[in-house]
């Protein structure tokens, strides 16, 4: 893996400036975000723990931006940090790739997505990529991680990213459901209009959490309500009903 985060960001920054706005795509965040402190700070970061040997994923961390341009997003589902096993990380919150084996916390998700009647068996893999085209913005609080260590890149600068883009979606006039998975991501509900969207909180899916007072996942409804929610609301794109379909 090479870190570099103005090759990383690069694909999101227009040329043209009549483009480059914040109501059609990414770049005005990405732009404000490698401008910052926190960006320098985390590229010397990451460029140190490469030069130590340490392994760090996904190997494409800004991979949720490429998939669900910011014109059509209708959810965010908001965790913590990419899974931290060999080969399970793919750059989308809670997805891995066909072929991997679906961790403890996407195997909740499937168990809550078929106690709401959205989900019948288990599914083929355990890729959430056609929620991606559904517009549902997969995205974490931190975006890398090392092998075998949860939660090591948290604080180090990724946070003002994603503080960039919640914010800015949280504050447009779009209304947009904000899935706000555990304390980590929960953090981040002063970023977003209560006015204007609708933010469903529950603890991570993870098997430490998802069934523990005072908001279990397990039980929480959050699909059903964010279909039935953007209904009455005439979202645009993708049919509602297709929604978080596998």
């Amino acid at each position: 893996m090479k870190a570099d985060l103005s090759t990383w960001c690069g694909p999101f920054m227009s040329q043209d400036k009549a483009c480059a706005t914040e109501a059609t795509d990414w770049g005005a965040v990405f732009q404000v975000f490698l401008s910052s402190p926190s960006a320098e700070r985390l590229q010397l970061f990451l460029a140190q723990r490469l030069q130590e040997q340490a392994v760090i994923y996904p190997p494409e961390p800004l991979r949720a931006f490429q998939l669900t341009p910011r014109e059509s997003v209708r959810v965010v589902i908001l965790g913590q940090d990419p899974y931290h096993g060999d080969g399970q990380a793919e750059g989308l919150a809670f997805s891995v790739a066909p072929g991997i084996r679906p961790p403890p916390s996407l195997q909740n998700i499937f168990k809550e997505l078929r106690r709401e009647g959205l989900l019948s068996g288990a599914p083929n893999s355990g890729s959430l990529l056609p929620w991606t085209r559904q517009g549902v913005l997969l995205l974490n609080t931190c975006l890398t991680v090392e092998a075998g260590r949860p939660a090591s890149h948290a604080g180090k600068g990724w946070e003002a990213l994603t503080d960039g883009v919640v914010r800015a979606l949280g504050q447009g006039q779009t209304p947009l459901v904000f899935m706000l998975w555990g304390a980590h991501a929960q953090s981040k509900m002063p970023l977003i209009d209560p006015t204007k969207h609708l933010i469903l909180q529950s603890n991570h899916p993870s098997p430490l959490s998802a069934r523990r007072p005072p908001r279990p996942f397990i039980g929480c409804d959050h699909f059903s309500m964010a279909k039935s929610w953007l209904a009455e609301r005439g979202s645009a794109g993708t049919s509602i009903e297709d929604l978080f379909q596998l």
